[in-house]
């Protein structure tokens, strides 16, 4: 025997009619809360995320002290990631597109960021500078702007056709490009250059937009994302520091930058511009989520579906709800 949708729609719409007991939600969970407390305080002292020590340009310049300056002079030269990202930092480039949606280019520079003097000249003339340094720093500042980017590219190609060794990089027509960056790098051996980026914004300072930027032109912060797993190839959006596990629930969002064509950057237009279309897909999905309730057909899927029947089907069988025979 089967009774009608509509008796079966109007049952599980009626009020409660079945048996009742007295709960204390509010007793319930004050404990609950004290529980995990306890729990989460235990756990920490056992189980907590490792206390790694921050990346510093001091940490950068010691341990790898030629990318640091090659990574200086393309500061200077307006070929490091920074000064050729476009919006928000510059109008260097278009950016991300998903098909004719040119998503950064449409909002505009809205941060710009100059490389040569917020990274390099800056932070030098911040300092009580040597002879030498004070006299490029001279020159650099009084030279025309031409004949500074001339300088600081032909520099900047010398050393990339060097393969990124200071020492081996012919003489030439460099000017003050040379000491500018030793000068860049000797700062930042003596911590100085930390500070100096930080101090930029004013003394209250907590934007740390340009040190990292700065970073992430250079091999230093790549080669700790690499070494601490949070690269985007081996799932690290969803780790802590290191194989700890972090954010769980952004699995779906690292997932697609294992699959083609969001994981080939050569690929066009998608591997190119993965972030962007990979932004839209879970945008499409989180708003299909938030639409089931009025989406036709999928609303409708758990009285299609009656697991909820087969769960509760003593108590449907008691109030008269017999389930469908076959």
């Amino acid at each position: 025997m089967s009774v009608s949708k509509e008796a079966k729609h109007a049952f599980d719409a009626a009020p409660w009619t079945g048996k009742t007991k007295r709960y204390d939600i509010v007793k319930e969970g004050s404990i609950a809360v004290a529980l995990v407390a306890i729990m989460a305080i235990f756990l920490s002292l056992f189980l907590g995320s490792p206390d790694d020590t921050p990346l510093t340009f001091k940490g950068w310049a010691i341990s790898n002290p030629d990318n640091f300056y090659a990574t200086a002079v393309q500061e200077l030269s307006g070929s490091s990631g920074t000064a050729t990202y476009g919006a928000p930092y510059n109008k260097a480039a278009d950016g991300l597109n998903v098909g004719p949606l040119w998503l950064q280019k449409w909002a505009g520079v809205t941060r710009p960021i100059d490389t040569v003097n917020e990274f390099v000249i800056a932070p030098l003339s911040t300092q009580v500078l040597s002879t030498d340094i004070a006299s490029a720093l001279a020159t650099w500042k009084s030279a025309a702007d031409s004949q500074k980017h001339d300088w600081a590219v032909a520099y900047d190609d010398a050393i990339t056709k060097a393969e990124g060794k200071i020492s081996t990089v012919p003489a030439g027509a460099y000017g003050p490009v040379p000491v500018l960056a030793q000068g860049l790098t000797d700062m930042a051996k003596g911590g100085a250059l930390d500070a100096a980026l930080l101090s930029q914004g004013g003394f209250f300072q907590t934007d740390n937009t340009k040190q990292i930027l700065f970073f992430g032109d250079g091999a230093y912060l790549d080669e700790a994302g690499t070494t601490a797993n949070l690269q985007g190839g081996t799932w690290g959006m969803m780790n802590e520091t290191g194989r700890y596990p972090g954010q769980a629930w952004l699995w779906l969002y690292s997932f697609w930058y294992q699959i083609p064509p969001f994981n080939n950057e050569n690929s066009k237009p998608i591997g190119t511009n993965a972030d962007a279309y990979i932004m839209v897909i879970m945008g499409i999905m989180s708003l299909g989520l938030i639409l089931i309730p009025v989406i036709p057909g999928v609303r409708s899927l758990p009285m299609r579906i009656p697991i909820h029947r087969g769960i509760w089907r003593q108590y449907y069988d008691e109030n008269g709800i017999k389930r469908r025979k076959k």
